[in-house]
């Protein structure tokens, strides 16, 4: 946006030193010294943030480290149980027809998915019980006010933290890019955290456990990629439009919260109901209704996606029309 203007900037010819009088830029020893001051304060508050999580983030994955360490084998079903997600967050990287995004970046926002998910552990930890206490509804508040929310606004928020402020976030779709690579980030610590901890619980056949709680995670995981690609491609829609940028923020959050909460609250419930009315096993209509949820849902991202491309390919055709700019080395390639 256009930098506003006091009346005596406006009316001035640039022939008046403005400084100090409706202009300013760091020139004094005291100048100086508040510039600093405010970059040690923006710039160490991020590193707080960040060292904070860290700490939790290897708090919470020593138990997972020393599982991996006592059996080596069960490294391979944190692995799996992340390739789901991860087969989709590639298909999304993929679908973004106009650039190939930097791998530092996608890297980076990965790592900080992993780091803020610790955050959203902590919340739903600390406010889970108080809404347990609540007859009936309270599970139901807990999915759509706290899990729902926080789980989304973390994710997201390592896209905006870092990659967002990027040059090479140049297009919407970027952002429905930077989403699921966050969302893999945080299904993969997610997914880390719960196959440990059923691990340590299980009194006997411990491989056996991991099995059923790795091919949970996996079904759960993509899941997470497309509740916060949606939540991204919103984000991008607000870069570009930023006088829209906050509500555009909040829309896109409230999709994947509701989305997010409405899978918690009737994954517990549906797949029961359809094993007691058909001849279908618990576990298969457990899978059964993910998938099915997961399809529906990635239906609406996919149409979002699917209409962009279509708008660029149309765009793009409309410049080789005769007496428009031909493309040049510069435009973003086409896949």
């Amino acid at each position: 946006m256009k930098r506003r203007r006091d009346p005596v900037e406006r009316a001035d010819k640039e022939s008046t030193d403005l400084y100090d009088v409706s202009t300013w830029e760091p020139r004094s020893a005291l100048d100086l010294f508040a510039y600093a001051i405010y970059s040690a304060i923006s710039y160490g508050f991020r590193a707080i943030v960040l060292a904070v999580a860290l700490a939790i983030t290897l708090l919470l994955l020593v138990q997972p480290a020393i599982l991996v360490a006592e059996r080596p084998l069960l490294g391979i079903f944190f692995g799996l149980s992340v390739v789901p997600a991860a087969l989709l967050a590639g298909f999304i990287w993929y679908t973004d027809i106009t650039s190939n995004e930097p791998l530092g970046l996608l890297v980076a926002t990965f790592v900080l998915a992993v780091l803020f998910a610790t955050f959203a552990a902590v919340v739903n930890s600390v406010t889970r019980p108080w809404f347990e206490a609540i007859p009936i509804v309270g599970t139901v508040l807990f999915f759509f006010l706290i899990v729902g929310p926080v789980e989304e606004a973390v994710k997201l928020l390592a896209v905006r933290v870092f990659a967002y402020r990027s040059d090479t976030f140049d297009a919407v779709i970027d952002g429905a890019v930077y989403g699921a690579i966050a969302g893999l980030g945080f299904a993969a610590i997610e997914n880390a955290i719960y196959i440990a901890g059923t691990v340590a619980e299980a009194q006997a056949g411990v491989f056996t456990a991991a099995t059923g709680i790795a091919t949970v995670r996996a079904l759960v995981g993509p899941g997470h990629v497309i509740y916060s690609a949606i939540a991204g491609y919103y984000l991008g829609l607000a870069k570009f439009n930023p006088q829209y940028a906050g509500p555009l923020v909040v829309k896109g959050l409230l999709v994947a919260s509701i989305v997010h909460a409405i899978y918690n609250t009737t994954v517990g419930i549906v797949p029961g109901a359809v094993a007691s009315l058909y001849p279908v096993s618990p576990e298969l209509a457990f899978v059964g209704y993910v998938i099915a949820f997961d399809l529906a849902i990635g239906y609406y991202l996919y149409r979002k996606i699917a209409r962009y491309r279509r708008t660029y390919s149309a765009v793009r055709d409309d410049l080789d029309e005769p007496g428009l700019p031909e493309e040049t080395e510069f435009d973003p390639p086409m896949r």
